[in-house]
Protein backbone atom coordinates (compact mmCIF):
# COMPACT_ATOMS: atom_id res chain seq x y z
CA UNK A 1 0.00 0.00 0.00
CA UNK A 2 1.39 3.14 -1.06
CA UNK A 3 2.38 5.70 1.73
CA UNK A 4 0.84 9.46 2.12
CA UNK A 5 1.18 11.39 -0.45
CA UNK A 6 3.13 14.73 -0.39
CA UNK A 7 2.05 18.73 -1.49
CA UNK A 8 2.70 18.66 -4.71
CA UNK A 9 2.25 14.41 -6.22
CA UNK A 10 -1.07 14.87 -7.44
CA UNK A 11 -2.57 16.40 -10.24
CA UNK A 12 -2.29 13.99 -13.58
CA UNK A 13 -1.06 16.92 -16.09
CA UNK A 14 -2.36 14.81 -19.44
CA UNK A 15 -5.93 14.83 -17.72
CA UNK A 16 -5.43 18.01 -16.85
CA UNK A 17 -4.35 20.01 -19.84
CA UNK A 18 -7.14 17.57 -21.55
CA UNK A 19 -9.67 19.31 -19.16
CA UNK A 20 -8.65 22.94 -20.27
CA UNK A 21 -8.54 21.92 -23.87
CA UNK A 22 -12.52 20.41 -23.82
CA UNK A 23 -13.55 23.16 -21.55
CA UNK A 24 -11.72 26.01 -23.52
CA UNK A 25 -13.26 24.42 -27.25
CA UNK A 26 -17.06 24.10 -25.74
CA UNK A 27 -15.92 27.86 -23.90
CA UNK A 28 -14.71 28.70 -27.79
CA UNK A 29 -17.92 27.14 -29.34
CA UNK A 30 -20.91 29.02 -27.36
CA UNK A 31 -18.92 32.47 -27.80
CA UNK A 32 -18.86 31.85 -31.45
CA UNK A 33 -22.27 30.53 -31.41
CA UNK A 34 -23.50 33.55 -29.53
CA UNK A 35 -25.69 35.12 -32.59
CA UNK A 36 -27.14 31.71 -33.43
CA UNK A 37 -30.82 31.36 -32.42
CA UNK A 38 -31.48 28.76 -29.92
CA UNK A 39 -35.12 27.43 -30.56
CA UNK A 40 -36.77 24.78 -28.90
CA UNK A 41 -36.45 20.94 -28.58
CA UNK A 42 -39.33 20.53 -31.16
CA UNK A 43 -38.13 23.79 -33.24
CA UNK A 44 -34.62 23.50 -33.06
CA UNK A 45 -33.00 26.73 -34.21
CA UNK A 46 -29.43 26.56 -36.24
CA UNK A 47 -27.97 27.12 -32.54
CA UNK A 48 -29.70 24.54 -30.32
CA UNK A 49 -27.15 21.41 -31.68
CA UNK A 50 -24.01 23.67 -31.52
CA UNK A 51 -24.88 25.14 -28.41
CA UNK A 52 -25.58 21.21 -26.54
CA UNK A 53 -22.61 19.79 -27.95
CA UNK A 54 -20.29 22.90 -26.67
CA UNK A 55 -22.03 22.31 -22.89
CA UNK A 56 -21.24 18.65 -23.13
CA UNK A 57 -17.48 19.38 -23.98
CA UNK A 58 -17.34 21.95 -20.62
CA UNK A 59 -19.11 18.89 -18.87
CA UNK A 60 -16.67 16.67 -19.77
CA UNK A 61 -13.73 18.74 -19.47
CA UNK A 62 -15.00 19.26 -15.76
CA UNK A 63 -15.39 15.66 -15.15
CA UNK A 64 -11.82 14.77 -16.43
CA UNK A 65 -10.10 18.08 -14.85
CA UNK A 66 -12.12 17.10 -11.40
CA UNK A 67 -10.73 12.93 -11.54
CA UNK A 68 -7.56 14.27 -12.86
CA UNK A 69 -6.93 16.84 -9.60
CA UNK A 70 -7.20 13.53 -7.07
CA UNK A 71 -4.64 11.08 -9.61
CA UNK A 72 -1.64 10.69 -8.45
CA UNK A 73 0.89 13.13 -10.17
CA UNK A 74 2.01 12.56 -13.78
CA UNK A 75 4.23 14.61 -16.12
CA UNK A 76 3.20 15.14 -20.04
CA UNK A 77 5.50 13.28 -22.62
CA UNK A 78 7.09 15.22 -25.15
CA UNK A 79 5.20 14.70 -28.32
CA UNK A 80 6.78 12.66 -31.19
CA UNK A 81 6.55 14.26 -34.07
CA UNK A 82 6.53 10.95 -36.49
CA UNK A 83 2.86 9.72 -35.49
CA UNK A 84 1.85 13.81 -35.51
CA UNK A 85 3.48 14.06 -39.23
CA UNK A 86 1.69 11.05 -40.50
CA UNK A 87 -1.64 11.76 -39.24
CA UNK A 88 -1.79 15.22 -40.78
CA UNK A 89 -0.39 13.52 -43.96
CA UNK A 90 -2.70 10.82 -44.28
CA UNK A 91 -5.87 13.88 -43.70
CA UNK A 92 -4.22 16.49 -45.93
CA UNK A 93 -4.03 13.53 -48.61
CA UNK A 94 -7.39 12.11 -48.13
CA UNK A 95 -8.59 16.17 -48.68
CA UNK A 96 -6.92 16.22 -51.96
CA UNK A 97 -7.64 12.53 -53.24
CA UNK A 98 -10.89 12.65 -52.72
CA UNK A 99 -11.42 15.89 -55.04
CA UNK A 100 -9.91 13.79 -57.67
CA UNK A 101 -9.66 10.01 -57.35
CA UNK A 102 -13.01 9.87 -55.42
CA UNK A 103 -14.34 8.22 -52.10
CA UNK A 104 -12.87 5.06 -52.16
CA UNK A 105 -9.14 6.23 -52.53
CA UNK A 106 -9.08 8.85 -50.13
CA UNK A 107 -10.40 6.63 -47.66
CA UNK A 108 -7.70 4.08 -48.55
CA UNK A 109 -5.17 6.80 -48.32
CA UNK A 110 -6.31 8.17 -44.84
CA UNK A 111 -6.71 4.70 -43.57
CA UNK A 112 -3.07 3.15 -45.04
CA UNK A 113 -1.06 5.71 -44.51
CA UNK A 114 -2.67 6.67 -40.89
CA UNK A 115 -2.07 3.48 -39.67
CA UNK A 116 1.98 4.01 -40.39
CA UNK A 117 1.23 6.28 -37.12
CA UNK A 118 1.70 3.13 -34.64
CA UNK A 119 4.42 0.93 -35.57
CA UNK A 120 2.91 -1.98 -33.61
CA UNK A 121 -0.05 -2.34 -36.60
CA UNK A 122 -0.63 -5.25 -38.38
CA UNK A 123 -1.02 -5.07 -42.25
CA UNK A 124 -3.91 -7.79 -42.21
CA UNK A 125 -5.87 -6.04 -39.57
CA UNK A 126 -4.94 -2.75 -41.30
CA UNK A 127 -6.12 -4.01 -44.88
CA UNK A 128 -9.50 -5.67 -43.18
CA UNK A 129 -9.78 -2.40 -41.48
CA UNK A 130 -9.60 -0.76 -44.17
CA UNK A 131 -11.75 -2.62 -46.77
CA UNK A 132 -14.81 -2.45 -43.84
CA UNK A 133 -14.20 0.98 -43.02
CA UNK A 134 -14.26 2.40 -46.96
CA UNK A 135 -17.30 0.05 -47.71
CA UNK A 136 -19.04 1.56 -44.15
CA UNK A 137 -18.23 5.05 -45.21
CA UNK A 138 -19.37 4.96 -48.77
CA UNK A 139 -22.74 3.25 -47.62
CA UNK A 140 -23.73 6.09 -44.87
CA UNK A 141 -22.59 9.51 -46.01
CA UNK A 142 -22.57 8.95 -50.23
CA UNK A 143 -24.99 6.82 -50.44
CA UNK A 144 -27.29 7.23 -47.05
CA UNK A 145 -26.61 11.13 -46.70
CA UNK A 146 -26.15 11.84 -50.22
CA UNK A 147 -22.46 13.86 -49.31
CA UNK A 148 -21.43 15.42 -52.87
CA UNK A 149 -18.48 13.62 -53.58
CA UNK A 150 -17.93 11.10 -56.37
CA UNK A 151 -17.08 7.36 -54.82
CA UNK A 152 -14.75 6.72 -58.06
CA UNK A 153 -13.05 9.06 -60.36
CA UNK A 154 -15.06 7.64 -62.99
CA UNK A 155 -18.25 7.98 -61.17
CA UNK A 156 -19.94 10.95 -60.79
Amino acid sequence: MAGPRKVGETGDRPDLLTAVMFVGIGALGLWAGRDLTMGTASAMGPGYLPRIVCWLLILVGLAVGGMGLFRAREDIAAPKLRPLSVILLSIVGFAFIAEYFGFVAASVWLLVIGSLADRESRWREVILLTAGLTAFGALVFIVGLGVQMPIWPFWE
